[in-house]
């Protein structure tokens, strides 16, 4: 089977962005490369031993040869494609011989091209490949593109809060998106929560999604050493006690409220903590700065910026609690990944959150501040609570997996 994938979100091909569907896109095809990979081997052995089993004569070598017909049909060959751009980055880490990297030619022009046309060029593209499939790690597909595909949708929340989001998306919400959803011959969903959206708002047939949850990285699950710990909290002048949020700064996460949460709980704490509020800037983000800048504990507010792959896990690694107050998540990685760090969390009841965590947080409404400030003073002085929700949060953690992301979507592939 020739599989197409869209890794036109992959920015950085040899180092995790840790981001987003750049993350998501990252991984699956890191981990569908290294299911391949056992995959040929295992069919390799198959087809050395039965060469050894079998006579040297003709008929016995019509059966190998027969055989070996067979074997082939099981293997897959991958089209990644990126931006031209990328062509001079290293994307050493994807290849294979069963690989084949592909450039769009014209990426660097399609910002003065008109929409509809750059979609037909994108589709004559694909098109000279011959694919069996064409996976986009987003809902866009080329508005000319008739060939078998699958889009994964992460987040639908600008159909039911597009308050939320910066405007000029028309486009995209009117017409890329459920292009896409219509067309696509099956939909992965991130989460059951996204799946009952495709439902309601575009009346996607339940039979067309399947759902896939997403992994997390392996490496959250180890310990780094105490000096490593020290060296990534003293770059961003984090103390012992720090509660931490890890998200794009932007209105949907909900971090105006956090702030206020926190001015509650320090007022009334016995022990100062600092809030820690990693990730990039998104939309608004401004605000959210202005918000600090106003509290009379803005000493204590800390804004770390884009957090990398290797600072991540030492950020993890000794926060007293992590909030993650969303309004609105298609799936919540973040969560996972500090329920794999043996974090306590405190996250929203809504959406995706109450499924992926399924009673191993302490779940609040993300619009009143006072819940978030008595979760935060429960969490915090409830030593018994605490250790609950570690053992609790980790063990749900361990479910969720690249590899088991890559299995189930590899079989929706050989399903089409």
């Amino acid at each position: 089977m020739r599989i197409g994938i869209d890794c036109r979100t992959i920015l950085n091909p040899e180092k995790d962005d840790l981001v987003g569907i750049t993350h998501y896109t990252y991984q699956l095809v890191k981990h569908l490369i290294s299911l391949e990979n056992k995959s040929r081997a295992f069919l390799q052995g198959i087809k050395s031993c039965e060469k050894d089993l079998y006579n040297i004569h003709s008929s016995s070598q019509q059966t190998v040869g027969y055989s070996e017909k067979m074997l082939d049909k099981e293997k897959n060959e991958y089209v990644l494609f990126f931006d031209k751009e990328i062509a001079e980055k290293n994307i050493t880490k994807f290849s294979k011989p069963w690989v084949k990297i592909k450039y769009f030619p014209f990426s660097q022009y399609k910002k003065f091209l008109p929409i509809a046309y750059s979609h037909f060029l994108t589709s004559a593209f694909l098109k000279r490949e011959n694919l069996n499939i064409w996976h986009s790690p987003t809902p866009n597909l080329p508005l000319s593109y008739n060939e078998p595909s699958i889009v994964t949708v992460h987040d639908l929340s600008i159909y039911k809060f597009p308050k939320l989001f910066p405007p000029g998306q028309f486009l995209n919400v009117k017409v890329i998106t459920p292009n896409a959803l219509k067309r696509a011959k099956k939909i992965i969903a991130v989460s059951q929560s996204i799946k009952q959206d495709l439902i309601k708002i575009f009346k996607t047939p339940a039979n067309k999604i399947e759902v896939i949850y997403n992994g997390i990285n392996k490496e959250l699950f180890s310990e780094l050493p105490k000096l490593e710990i020290e060296k990534i909290k003293n770059q961003y002048k984090i103390k012992e006690n720090y509660i931490l949020f890890l998200g794009t700064l932007e209105p949907r996460k909900n971090i105006k409220t956090l702030i206020e949460a926190f001015e509650l709980f320090q007022k009334n704490s016995a022990i100062k903590y600092q809030l820690v509020i990693a990730g990039k800037e998104g939309w608004e983000a401004k605000k959210i700065y202005q918000k600090a800048l106003r509290s009379p504990y803005k000493n204590e507010i800390i804004f770390t910026g884009y957090i990398s792959p290797e600072n991540l896990n030492g950020l993890f690694s000794e926060a007293k609690t992590f909030v993650f107050p969303s309004f609105h998540e298609g799936f919540g990685t973040p969560v996972i990944e500090a329920m794999a760090k043996k974090i306590p969390v405190i996250t929203s009841n809504i959406e995706s959150l109450p499924e992926i965590t399924a009673g191993s947080t302490i779940l609040i409404n993300p619009h009143k501040k006072q819940e978030i400030n008595e979760a935060l003073e429960l969490i915090l002085n409830n030593v018994n609570l605490r250790t609950k929700l570690i053992e609790k949060g980790f063990k749900r953690a361990k479910e969720f997996s690249w590899e088991k992301c890559a299995k189930e979507t590899l079989k929706v592939y050989k399903n089409i």
